[in-house]
C-alpha cells in the first residue's frame, strides 16, 4: 500500500513541474508568494502548537475525565465545548484522544462536543483567523461552529439514548 503523503508529494511535486514548464515565471512568483506567506504564518503558529502542547502534558486525563465524566452532566457538556474550543489539536490526533476518553467513561454525547469543537472552533487561533479574514468573519465563523458542536453533540447524545 503506497503512503498517502507520498501520493499527495507526488501529484504537488509533478503539478510543479506541469506549472513551470506552461510558465517559469508565474511559478516562480507563486513559489516566493507562498515561502512568503509561510515565513509569516509560521511563527505565530509554532507559538500556538508550544503552548497547547504544554498545556496539555500538565493537565493528566483523569482530571479532564473527571470533570467531563457522566456524573457532571450539563457542566460536563459545557466544559468539553470551552476546552475543545481553547485546545488546538490536529484530527488525526483528536481521534484517538475520543477513544481513550469514551474509555475513561465519558459519554459519547460530550466526546462529540470535545472533538467537534476541538476541531472546528479556534479560540487559540482567533487572532491569527482576525488577521486574515477580518473580525467579524472570524467570530461569526467560530461562534457558529460552536453552537453547531452543541447541537451535534445534543443530537449524538439522544441518538445513542435510542440506541
Amino acid at each position: 500500500m503506497i503512503n498517502n503523503t507520498i501520493i499527495f508529494a507526488s501529484v504537488a511535486g509533478f503539478s510543479l513541474l506541469v506549472s513551470f514548464a506552461l510558465d517559469k515565471q508565474k511559478t516562480r512568483d507563486a513559489i516566493r508568494k507562498g515561502a512568503s506567506m509561510f515565513t509569516g504564518i509560521a511563527p505565530s503558529f509554532m507559538n500556538v502548537l508550544v503552548l497547547v502542547s504544554v498545556l496539555l502534558f500538565f493537565v493528566p486525563q483523569e482530571i479532564i475525565a473527571e470533570y467531563m465524566g457522566d456524573e457532571s452532566g450539563m457542566l460536563g457538556f459545557f466544559i468539553a465545548a470551552v476546552f475543545g474550543s481553547i485546545t488546538l489539536i490536529p484530527g488525526f490526533i483528536s481521534y484517538p484522544i475520543a477513544a481513550s476518553l469514551i474509555a475513561n467513561g465519558i459519554s459519547y454525547s460530550v466526546v462529540a462536543v470535545f472533538i467537534t469543537t476541538l476541531v472546528m472552533v479556534g479560540v487559540v487561533t482567533l487572532p491569527l483567523e482576525i488577521k486574515y479574514f477580518g473580525r467579524k468573519a472570524a467570530i461569526l465563523r467560530n461562534a457558529m461552529n460552536f453552537v453547531a458542536a452543541l447541537i451535534i453533540g445534543i443530537c449524538v447524545g439522544w441518538l445513542m439514548r435510542i440506541w
